[in-house]
């Protein structure tokens, strides 16, 4: 609550703002606190894209989470700023204090969100929504301690030389300003690259707690009781014990956090600029998976879904050939069992997929090592700004094997304007298909995508292949309700010209999950379960 006062008079500082006692000349002084200002700002950003980061990646959909993170911090941190008012008469032991917990809880909140996801992610009931409030909680406390840190600041920074409310505003905002944009370029260059989220948040941690620990007990000592800086020295010790002994333990912990998720079948576990690309089994008759960033894109029934995407479109001329996605090889895979194929190309954004489905022997025995074959090229790129410059009218067939149409990140993928430049890539009389999620656990997501490829100018033949694994993955695919986990795929097939025919070419080898009346009824049943009038998905307007 703002509360009702009256001004002072000009020029009059209040009771307990008197000159600070400093070991260094004041402009020396005031330089030291705005260098702390500096850092302790890229230090909350740093907090701020932990959190977006990692529950992007453990709860999904990026926007709401980051909607949820902004939001949520920028309100506490008006919070924290009026709160902080009532702790101005002692500004530097508040000060040393609030530094301590905003690096212990900042510093240890990306491990404690993966702890709890891993650990009580599948315990059903509140426990499978425990990742998301503790989110909320992470960034309503972390907010609190970042807006009380700018009143103690600007008391302390007047109390080394009093000036104009606007000038030490205007100083104390630069400052900050700058030390955030630092944060947030270091982020995503620097610690996430070199030290992971986990590592990278508390090393963050612990420079926050050495530059508030150092300006306090530094500068501002003599102004604080022999008792105060025992209390904080202790405390600042503390916290950088307890970073440090958690940034030692890092590695032990993601192992056992991920086999947690995963299991004890983990023989591949890498972090790309891209995404964590995590194997397990494939050896000694135990059953392969791949997951990309927690979701399962290759398990035990990756047979079936790879031959429902591919063989339809098939049905027809295919001599030239694009892949989409698929760095696994799985989908090439099967464009190369048919005769006439010409060339293949694979268009597939994380080198890291198409680096494990080349070397590691499980992965590259089940692609049949697609990759050995001369016919098939791959091009590390987006599949949207590599669209916008591919040759017009040159593939047969388009494949889209892409992430899942309701994950955020992907909604351009599954837009009418990418559809657009897909259908300006295919040949007179070329297919495209496109695999558009669950049929049955989210249709309105299928029957979007059926919307979005007609508003494209493309004659649509929707289907859906039962038999998916009813286990849960894991990631932001995981839930303990079984009846809801996702249990077939929709396809869509679709041409320029005409509705392309849903069969089989009877000249290709036939596919073992797969037969020309199985397809025939697959259609038929999506057919019966349409739902008409939804609008279309685009870029501007995404609707998945």
């Amino acid at each position: 609550m703002i509360e009702p006062h009256a001004p002072a008079p000009p020029g009059s500082p209040p009771p307990w703002a008197g000159p600070a006692r400093l070991p260094v000349q004041p402009s020396t002084g005031r330089f030291l606190v705005l260098a702390c200002v500096f850092v302790c700002a890229a230090c909350g950003l740093v907090y701020e894209l932990e959190l977006v980061a990692l529950a992007s990646y453990l709860i999904g959909d990026s926007v709401t989470q980051a909607s949820v993170v902004l939001s949520v911090m920028v309100f506490a941190m008006g919070i924290g700023s009026l709160a902080a008012k009532r702790l101005r008469w002692r500004a530097a032991a508040a000060f040393g204090a609030i530094e301590a917990t905003l690096a212990l809880v900042g510093g240890c909140s990306a491990m404690a969100l993966y702890a709890v996801f891993a650990w009580t992610g599948d315990w059903g009931g509140l426990w499978a929504s425990g990742p998301r409030w503790l989110l909320v909680a992470f960034s309503l406390t972390i907010g609190l301690l970042i807006g009380a840190e700018v009143p103690l600041l600007m008391e302390l920074i007047q109390r080394i030389r009093r000036q104009d409310a606007g000038g030490a505003v205007a100083d104390l905002f630069a400052a900050d300003y700058v030390g955030a944009l630092v944060g947030g370029l270091a982020f995503p260059f620097l610690l996430l690259p070199l030290l992971g989220q986990l590592t990278g948040a508390l090393i963050t941690g612990a420079v926050n707690a050495v530059a508030g620990g150092t300006l306090v007990l530094g500068l501002f000592r003599r102004d604080l009781s022999r008792r105060t800086r025992w209390l904080l020295l202790i405390a600042n010790l503390t916290v950088l014990g307890l970073l440090g002994a958690a940034a030692v333990l890092v590695d032990d912990f993601e192992q056992a956090a991920r086999h947690a998720v995963y299991g004890h079948d983990v023989r591949v576990a890498l972090q790309t600029g891209t995404q964590e690309i995590v194997l397990t089994g494939g050896t000694d008759g135990r059953p392969l998976a791949l997951f990309l960033d927690g979701r399962l894109r290759v398990g035990s029934d990756e047979l079936r879904y790879h031959e429902a995407l591919v063989h339809p479109a098939m049905n027809g001329p295919h001599a030239r050939v694009l892949i989409l996605g698929g760095g696994d090889g799985l989908a090439a895979r099967e464009v190369l069992r048919h005769a006439g194929v010409r060339s293949v190309d694979v268009v597939e954004l994380d080198t890291g997929v198409v680096r494990l489905a080349r070397r590691d022997p499980a992965l590259s025995k089940l692609n049949r090592h697609a990759y050995d074959d001369p016919r098939v090229r791959v091009t590390t790129a987006d599949a949207f700004r590599w669209l916008r410059t591919a040759p017009t009218s040159t593939y047969d067939v388009v494949i889209s094997d892409l992430p899942d149409p309701g994950i955020t990140a992907s909604t351009k993928l599954y837009s009418q304007e990418f559809y657009g430049l897909a259908r300006r890539a295919l040949a007179p009389g070329g297919r495209l298909v496109v695999h558009a999620g669950p049929f049955a656990t989210r249709p309105r997501v299928f029957w979007t995508v059926v919307a979005t490829l007609r508003a494209a100018g493309l004659h649509t033949a929707p289907y859906r292949v039962g038999g998916r694994d009813s286990g849960f993955a894991a990631g932001p695919d995981r839930t303990a309700d079984a009846s809801r986990a996702a249990r077939d795929w929709g396809f869509v097939l679709a041409s320029a010209r005409t509705t392309p025919p849903l069969g089989l070419d009877p000249h290709a080898p036939q596919p073992r999950t797969l037969t020309p009346a199985s397809l025939a009824a697959d259609g038929r049943a999506a057919a019966a379960a349409r739902i008409p009038g939804l609008p279309a998905s685009t870029l501007v307007h995404p609707r998945y």
